[in-house]
């Protein structure tokens, strides 16, 4: 099946400075993507490039079979949701009224803008104007106004960064909702617990170019140290061998009834990205 982004060789400069160099990717249809990185290493360049709010300096970039940078298409436009940090948001009107007007642009059911805001938990705030909601309650308004007409494809920049963790819970809740009826999901974000919990893979971004691409797993397992394994018991925490004299001693534990938990030695996405590119996600 036909990727639903397709990027070849990109790049994208800006004066002096290469915020993209030579990036390629693919992201399959029904997949939730994770393209992190720390400030300033061109995250959000490439989400403006894949939505062609940009031009690319170099290579090409496929966007649900068209041409991202080609000539817009209304009806290419329709089947996309995007959130950023600048997403506007017209703050004289109601939360319900925001979501009516664009409602109307993407041609959804009346239906649609309710059940939008029961999702991100705006329910409550229909009838209240943005002006008068709180930073993280107007980053959920941006937000459903993505997810309003149930895209193809979503683009999130850093969706939940001004969430409490109960409502960053209820906005994945939603993501995955919308990804189990087919949305595909392109996420940006330095949060590596974000990218853990959502992401099926994720890409490593660092001064423009990909340190790494794989599952979360396969790369915690890829930089594990399985030498050792991490023991706690009743009498506190043991790092043993992988080995037969390991091995014995937790089963030691176990038949003391003392073993309360066990696993292997895997670094955090957070461990893998600074040994890979030096750089924290800060």
């Amino acid at each position: 099946m036909e990727p639903a982004i397709a990027v070849s060789q990109l790049e994208r400069h800006f004066r002096n400075k290469k915020a993209l160099d030579r990036v390629s990717f693919e992201v399959a249809r029904g997949e939730i993507f994770g393209f992190l990185g720390p400030s300033g290493s061109g995250k959000t360049t490439m989400v403006k490039i894949l939505t062609g709010q940009l031009q690319p300096s170099a290579g090409e970039a496929f966007v649900l079979g068209k041409r991202a940078a080609g000539r817009r298409d209304p009806e290419q436009l329709r089947r996309i949701g995007i959130m950023t940090d600048n997403s506007g948001i017209y703050e004289r009107l109601t939360v319900y009224d925001n979501l009516a007007l664009f409602r109307g642009l993407y041609e959804a059911p009346e239906k649609s803008v309710a059940g939008t805001l029961e999702s991100v938990g705006l329910a409550g705030e229909a009838r209240t104007t943005v002006q008068q909601l709180s930073k993280g309650m107007k980053q959920r308004v941006a937000l459903a106004r993505a997810l309003l007409h149930k895209p193809d494809l979503l683009f999130l920049d850093e969706p939940t960064s001004a969430l409490d963790p109960m409502n960053a819970a209820r906005i994945h809740e939603a993501l995955r909702a919308l990804n189990r009826q087919g949305t595909t999901i392109f996420l940006t974000t330095h949060d590596m617990a974000e990218a853990e919990t959502l992401c099926d893979r994720i890409a490593f971004l660092n001064n423009g170019t990909l340190s790494a691409l794989d599952t979360p797993q396969r790369l915690k397992l890829s930089h594990a140290d399985r030498s050792t394994i991490t023991v706690v018991a009743s009498d506190g925490r043991h790092v043993v061998n992988n080995d037969r004299e390991g091995a014995e001693r937790i089963a030691g534990w176990m038949r003391a009834g003392q073993l309360l938990s066990i696993h292997s030695d895997e670094p955090s996405l957070g461990d893998i990205f600074v040994k890979l590119t030096g750089r924290t996600l800060s």
